[in-house]
């Protein structure tokens, strides 16, 4: 069932036989689809810089989305600050800590005996300081902890205290001990 074309080199010895054979079982699987087609290299080089590319853009939304969301948190940060932040007044030097620097902020009596009780938060503002109630200094440390200056809170004591209570529990103190 050669072509006359292959019966020709055939013999005149220019193709071997199982080279002819060869051809003809490719031609034959081409023609009933049975074949594994390959695609191009082209196709695939494409492809896969489809997907690179597809995936450096995805990269990219992801970055610009936190970027997005940092200076959204920033942004309520800065206005709870300016909604509830409580004039200073007075002239006594109030000293704290922020890091390793040592500041101060000039507050009155009240607003001393308010920040030693911890009804009062420093919160830093920018190169500034600010003095908030408790609840709005809530709110900022859900968004940024960070931005917490002093804390004179009992919520951090309480829950060191109640480690302490739970650890010494387990030693009893015999009513009749007197000193």
């Amino acid at each position: 069932m050669r072509n006359p074309l292959q019966e020709q080199l055939l013999k005149a010895g220019l193709a071997k036989k199982g080279k002819v054979d060869q051809i003809a079982r490719e031609q034959v699987k081409q023609r009933q689809g049975k074949g594994m087609a390959s695609p191009p290299e082209e196709k695939i080089d494409a492809q896969r810089l489809l997907t690179e590319k597809a995936e450096r853009d995805r990269a990219l939304a992801a970055e610009r989305n936190a970027q997005a969301q940092a200076r959204e948190i920033g942004a309520q940060v800065r206005q709870i600050i300016e909604t509830n932040k409580v004039k200073r007044e007075g002239e006594i030097s109030y000293r704290f800590t922020d890091g390793d620097k040592i500041h101060s902020m000039p507050v009155s009596e009240t607003l001393r005996t308010q920040l030693a009780k911890g009804v009062l938060v420093v919160v830093r503002a920018g190169d500034s300081y600010e003095l908030l109630p408790r609840g709005a200094a809530d709110k900022i440390r859900e968004r940024d902890a960070s931005l917490i200056v002093l804390d004179h809170g009992k919520s951090a004591e309480n829950a060191t205290a109640s480690e302490d209570d739970e650890f010494y529990s387990q030693f009893k103190v015999p009513d009749d001990l007197a000193w």
